[in-house]
């Protein structure tokens, strides 16, 4: 009786199925490949630049130019994913929640250092070499990216970290927060794979061989390409999956008024 009626309390709180019971995958390891797969990211996208396109340099040359990719797939991919799943590491499912938002702060400041080290490189190899700014859809797609995730973290900031929003304010944005985390994850996955793409016509154009004929740098970068689709894939998936989310008032599995629920 009173076994049953506490298991039958769980099944309608948790709302568990045993299918999605034996479906259910760990979080942890999932974490450690997910973290390997974004070293892996950047240890392509900087042995591209590296051994294809020249190496680094910080002289407005094309040297200097590299480093675009390899710090926008660094912060607006890896970085900025990491920061999005920093609410659904099991240390953060209790206790205070200031220093997760601290570090969730951080991460994403981060990423966006780097993805403005990275319009800066790309601007002033353009302006060194007569290029022309802001002419083509990756460029369009990326700046927008930029700009709206700069929004976002200083709507996020303002919101969640400082003390004056009060909670009904907080508990309407959340949503939103989290709808545009997802969209600009999305958004710089795409951006990041139209500059690839766009970065081998140019290369390859008057190369050795053409883009069209497959040479190994274009293996290699469209193989990066597809790892950066494949993270965010991933990112996004674990945002989705409802077992990974922190058991607040946003979960099904609380049963308290949202307002009443500590942020």
């Amino acid at each position: 009786g009173l076994a049953q009626s506490r298991q039958e309390g769980a099944g309608v709180l948790g709302c568990r199925h045993p299918v999605a019971e034996m479906l259910d995958l760990p979080f942890l390891p999932f974490c450690i490949f997910l973290g390997g797969l974004g070293f892996i990211c950047v240890a392509f996208v900087s042995a591209w630049c590296q051994h294809w396109r020249g190496g680094f340099a910080l002289d407005g040359s094309l040297q200097m130019f590299n480093w675009h990719p390899v710090l926008m797939v660094t912060g607006m991919v890896v970085l900025y994913g990491a920061a999005a799943l920093v609410y659904r590491l099991p240390p953060a499912w209790s206790g205070p929640k200031l220093p997760w938002k601290v570090l969730h702060g951080a991460l994403t400041l981060a990423a966006f250092s780097l993805a403005v080290l990275g319009l800066v490189a790309v601007f002033r190899f353009h302006n060194n070499h007569g290029t022309p700014n802001m002419y083509s859809l990756h460029s369009w797609l990326g700046l927008a990216t930029v700009l709206l995730f700069s929004c976002q973290w200083l709507a996020g900031f303002s919101a969640f970290l400082l003390p004056w929003a009060p909670a009904w304010l907080r508990a309407l944005y959340k949503p939103v927060h989290v709808f545009f985390g997802s969209t600009i994850l999305m958004l710089s996955v795409a951006s990041c794979v139209s500059g690839i793409n766009e970065k081998l016509f140019f290369s390859l154009k008057n190369g050795t061989m053409d883009y069209k004929c497959l040479p190994a740098e274009a293996v290699f970068a469209n193989t990066l390409g597809l790892l950066i689709i494949l993270f965010g894939v991933l990112v996004l998936g674990a945002l989705a999956r409802p077992s990974w989310k922190r058991p607040d008032a946003d979960s099904p599995d609380s049963c308290q008024p949202q307002l009443a629920q500590p942020w």
